[in-house]
């Protein structure tokens, strides 16, 4: 074997070495991450949420507390050739010609510009999703970090002896399923925004009904009820993994016992 290369396989044993040490670094650091979660900052997480809950922004607030007035005034209504008093005559279609401040589609529905420049998101469901929003990215981030503290704690396959496995198994499924759902919380809002965008273009649209102005405020009251019920859904989650845990920490970084301790 040439110098050049003894000195590229001991190059390589060398950095196969350094590469593991730190993966174990990573697997020392996240288990000890995981137990301070559980034990320390879970519990301050909850008390905080329960505060949250309890101020007015959640639970004295009503419905019509978040309603928000839509900025799509009502049009003057077409008079047509032939209406009782009318001199004016039903407008006509131009593409060539469009007024700068209506335009009428074929139906003959009139279709306003926005007087004063748009219309905003709900501001005060906008001030409680930014409220609730990182504290839904913090359950998904713990609950992958819990995710990965069970599996790095799950023994090698054997017979037998595998009560604590099942444990540590039926408690890693609680973990995703909660990670799962706080995933899906952010779809929910996103959801919100596109629903309640499509149902203003139908105010905007059609200014006249009253149907589509009423539609916008449910989804306003909808969204502010699924906001409370978020919030109180995490709290109940974190209560219920902190549980799930404490009360099987013994078998869930011991799932298996020796030997001698069966034979006593």
């Amino acid at each position: 074997m040439s110098e050049s290369t003894s000195t590229a396989t001991t190059s390589a044993a060398s950095s196969a070495e350094d590469n593991a040490r730190k993966v174990q670094q990573y697997k020392d650091n996240l288990i000890s991450r995981a137990e301070t979660l559980i034990t320390k900052e879970f519990p301050e997480r909850i008390v905080r949420l329960n505060a949250l809950l309890d101020t007015p922004q959640f639970s004295e607030r009503s419905f019509t507390d978040v309603y928000q007035e839509l900025n799509i005034p009502v049009p003057e209504p077409i008079l047509v050739e032939g209406e009782e008093g009318s001199e004016r005559k039903r407008p006509r279609l131009n593409s060539s010609t469009p007024s700068p401040a209506a335009a009428v589609d074929g139906n003959g529905t009139k279709v306003h510009a926005l007087p004063t420049g748009r219309v905003e998101c709900n501001k005060p469901i906008g001030e409680l999703v930014c409220i609730v929003k990182p504290i839904i990215r913090a359950l998904v981030e713990d609950s992958n970090l819990l995710k990965m503290w069970i599996s790095f704690m799950i023994p090698k396959i054997e017979d037998g002896n595998n009560f604590g496995v099942s444990i540590q198994e039926d408690t890693l499924a609680e973990i995703q399923s909660v990670e799962t759902e706080a995933a899906a919380f952010f779809d929910q809002i996103s959801r919100y925004f596109v629903s309640r965008a499509k149902v203003v273009s139908k105010v905007a649209k059609y200014p006249h009904i009253d149907d589509y102005r009423r539609a916008v405020a449910e989804l306003d009251e909808k969204e502010f009820l699924s906001l409370w019920l978020v919030l109180s859904e995490i709290r109940n989650r974190y209560c219920s993994l902190h549980d799930i845990v404490i009360k099987n920490m013994e078998k869930l970084k011991k799932p298996r016992s020796s030997n001698a301790d069966s034979l006593y």
